[in-house]
């Protein structure tokens, strides 16, 4: 993550350019609805999205300091830290603000895809056989 502690309204730019983007849009809504971490494999498959293009996206917002990364054996997973800066306060209130009608699509292919999860965590690969089966029932 750059620091910036010398100019928080860069900062704040960098935060508006990385949620101007749909995709990192609905990463981070994902995010924050599901209050839990999520592998780069989950969001592959809930977004529909290639590795390359989710990857990116996460790294967006990574470098942009609204998301954090946890490697986990071969995973690594996401997940949102919540912070007491008023500024980023107002950031999750506006990105949770989002109707949840809009992103119906993808809160049953999320609850569909972490429901696949053994104690918790995510043994199954983006775009699995497994997958495939559970996504059309």
């Amino acid at each position: 993550m750059k620091n910036f502690e010398i100019n928080p309204l860069e900062r704040y730019t960098t935060i508006f350019k990385a949620l101007s983007e749909l995709t990192r849009l609905k990463i981070m809504w994902l995010l924050l609805s599901i209050d839990s971490k999520i592998s780069v494999s989950e969001i592959i498959d809930v977004l529909e999205e290639s590795q390359y293009n989710v990857s990116k996206h996460l790294k967006i917002l990574k470098n942009a300091g609204l998301i954090h990364e946890k490697k986990e054996g071969k995973w690594s997973f996401y997940y949102y830290l919540p912070s007491e800066a008023l500024f980023d306060k107002y950031v999750k209130e506006t990105v949770m603000a989002i109707p949840k009608d809009l992103m119906t699509k993808e809160i049953i292919r999320c609850e569909k895809r972490l429901s696949m999860r053994v104690d918790g965590k995510c043994i199954i690969g983006a775009e699995s056989d497994e997958w495939a089966e559970l996504k059309n029932d």
